[in-house]
């Protein structure tokens, strides 16, 4: 759940700053900047620092998954939007006078859909991560909501006569952001009309 919630929200956020940024000129300066400054943060350390402002609950860690990951979505949907306004279509539409908001609605942000949708199932792998790093070290989800992380620190002190507790919910953890990652790929192929041309 944490995963499938940071990956809208943070897709919502990049969209929203991307389309911005690509296609309006002066805002892409300002947005970009301040994009590069979160970038320059190491992203567990973004979640700890907010985790240890607020308390630990699910809107607090989906919001200290989500900052980091807003940068990634909103340069790929910049680097779409440069392409893509460039092309006869959008052009057109300029030309016959339509309104900027319908033209970044309707021209542009479909195009970008195929990306993003891949894009989106790699942040919620990476969220799945994130969420069991930090409930393992104690800053993420309380201890009475089970997670993975909070699962495998609670078996940490009888690692020795009892490793199970720690291998079992690593090993479906990386099973789960194994599958994750696969369903990316495979909707990557099945979106890209590239792809499809060569298989």
């Amino acid at each position: 759940m944490v995963g499938l919630l940071t990956a809208i929200a943070s897709l919502a956020l990049g969209i929203f700053f991307g389309l911005m940024s690509g296609y309006i000129r002066w805002v892409d300066s300002v947005v970009m900047r301040v994009m590069d400054g979160l970038m320059a943060i190491p992203s567990i350390l973004i979640a700890i620092a907010l985790v240890a402002l607020w308390r630990g609950s699910i809107t607090t860690v989906i919001i200290a998954i989500t900052i980091p990951e807003i940068p990634r979505v909103t340069r790929l949907v910049r680097s779409l939007v440069l392409s893509i306004r460039e092309e006869p279509y959008v052009e057109a539409a300029i030309a016959i006078g339509t309104p900027t908001w319908k033209i970044m609605l309707f021209h542009i942000l479909p195009n970008t859909v195929a990306p993003l949708v891949v894009q989106g199932t790699y942040i919620c792998a990476a969220a799945i991560l994130v969420e069991a790093i930090l409930s393992f070290l104690g800053v993420g989800l309380p201890p009475d909501i089970p997670t993975w992380g909070n699962i495998m620190a609670e078996g940490r002190p009888q690692f020795i006569q009892y490793p199970h507790n720690i291998f079992f919910p690593g090993i479906f953890l990386a099973i789960t952001v194994l599958a994750v990652n696969i369903l990316g790929d495979g909707l990557r192929d099945t979106l890209d009309p590239k792809m499809a041309k060569r298989l």
